[in-house]
């Protein structure tokens, strides 16, 4: 038997971790499993179907604040099929929910967490029990505050391709343990991220960049897109086939670094040859600053959010 997950402020992010985890489990249940192109995480497997595992959930819990939302969330996971039409979604219940979880993963704007964790009840509801922050901006520190000591916290930050499982999700290191309670938190963390992605620990003070380069970056990367398939569109292709290309050739580059380790200059390299094309189209990015720009955005991705989860300014 797995136990209870209950996302807090299930948006966007919560959609898509509730539902990479059931297609994840459905995966498992399969007859005939399809792999993916490459593994998670080094280190970690989706269980068989036959092996029961406590730190798999089996039951989920949504909370929401408003009617239409719950709406809309309550089709998104009948859509799901399997146990997507199981999944619990309430309004405004955010005490009940904690208090029936084993694990809470917390999804609201980060503006919202007082208010949430401070309601009458969610302290002795997250007692004892382990705490997911995925809040930019909101340190450990910060929700140790209003959370009683007794409850684990780790912040996560996964990004937006979780809904197809290809997100990648860095979590803040877990304190040095050998009990078999801090090993079942670990699993039980590996198991909800890498079954949507790829998942790294890493250490908290790291987070604001994470935020800005995955977190953020699948915007970046597809302005990067567009901007491909456009000058496929001024020189004449279709455009449906032009994003066709654009989308493949990023996605291929992508494979080539994390499956072979290839680094992205020898790919570059590789495909540039003496007085041909793309040394020419190399040249006219570095004239407007491509690179540079990109790094930038990310910096200033990071700048903001390490201001998110902070007091606002008068």
């Amino acid at each position: 038997m797995g136990y209870t997950l209950c996302v807090i402020g299930c948006g966007t992010m919560g959609i898509a971790i509730i539902s990479g985890v059931i297609a994840s489990l459905q995966s498992r249940d399969a007859p005939y499993p399809v792999p993916k192109w490459e593994s998670h995480t080094p280190g970690t497997s989706t269980p068989t179907a036959d092996t029961p595992d406590p730190s798999l959930p089996s039951f989920f819990i949504a909370t929401v604040t408003r009617s239409d939302s719950a709406k809309k969330l309550q089709q998104t996971f009948r859509l799901l099929g399997g146990i997507g039409p199981s999944v619990q979604v309430v309004i405004g219940q955010n005490v009940a929910a904690a208090q029936q979880a084993d694990v809470v993963i917390l999804c609201c704007k980060p503006n919202q967490a007082y208010t949430i964790l401070k309601e009458n009840g969610m302290q002795e509801a997250l007692s004892g029990k382990l705490l997911i922050s995925i809040l930019a901006g909101v340190t450990i520190a910060q929700l140790r505050e209003l959370v009683p000591p007794t409850t684990k916290i780790v912040r996560a930050m996964p990004n937006t391709p979780c809904r197809i499982r290809e997100g990648m999700t860095v979590v803040s290191n877990l304190p040095l343990s050998d009990t078999d309670e801090a090993e079942l938190d670990r699993s039980i963390i590996l198991k909800i991220f890498s079954s949507i992605g790829r998942c790294r620990f890493l250490d908290e003070k790291h987070f604001d960049a994470c935020t800005a380069l995955s977190g953020s970056g699948p915007a970046f990367a597809c302005i990067f897109l567009e901007a491909m398939a456009d000058g496929g569109v001024m020189m004449g292709l279709p455009r449906a086939e032009a994003l066709e290309l654009a989308a493949q050739t990023l996605q291929g580059a992508a494979r080539m670094v994390l499956q072979a380790g290839t680094h992205p200059a020898q790919i570059k390299d590789s495909v540039t040859t003496p007085g041909g094309c793309t040394i020419a189209g190399l040249l006219a990015m570095e004239d407007g600053k491509v690179r540079s720009t990109i790094a930038r955005a990310i910096q200033i991705a990071t700048e903001r959010a390490s201001e998110l989860g902070q007091p606002s300014k008068k």
